[in-house]
């Protein structure tokens, strides 16, 4: 089972050694919302400014935290917009074939030739 968001900040903060209120005055946050994060409850997904300072301060993968709170990196949108008539069935495709989707993925993994 893949861990979520709050599951992630959680685990991450702790080895740190950072309490929830330590970390909430590191963001400038209310600790309160902090505890709703990392206990996925809260009514929406964080900001993306709020999620990459919280990916910064416990020294995570912000494109990845993005993703994994359910939003898309704003970097993104532009070229999914271009491709939004073939986002729908390339996720179906890849949700109803998950040897392709395992390819796809591996592919992406590979580095960049440079040219």
């Amino acid at each position: 089972m893949e861990a979520s968001f709050g599951q992630v900040i959680r685990s991450a903060r702790k080895e740190l050694g950072l309490s929830q209120r330590g970390l909430a005055q590191q963001l400038e946050l209310d600790f309160t919302y902090l505890s709703k994060l990392e206990n996925d409850r809260a009514d929406y997904a964080a900001k993306e400014e709020v999620i990459r300072a919280i990916a910064q301060c416990l020294n995570l993968n912000a494109e990845e935290l993005v993703f994994l709170a359910g939003r898309t990196p704003r970097c993104y949108e532009r070229f999914l917009k271009q491709h939004a008539q073939d986002l729908p069935p390339l996720f179906r495709r890849m949700s109803e074939n998950p040897d392709f989707a395992a390819e796809v993925f591996r592919q992406a993994r590979q580095p960049h030739p440079k040219a």
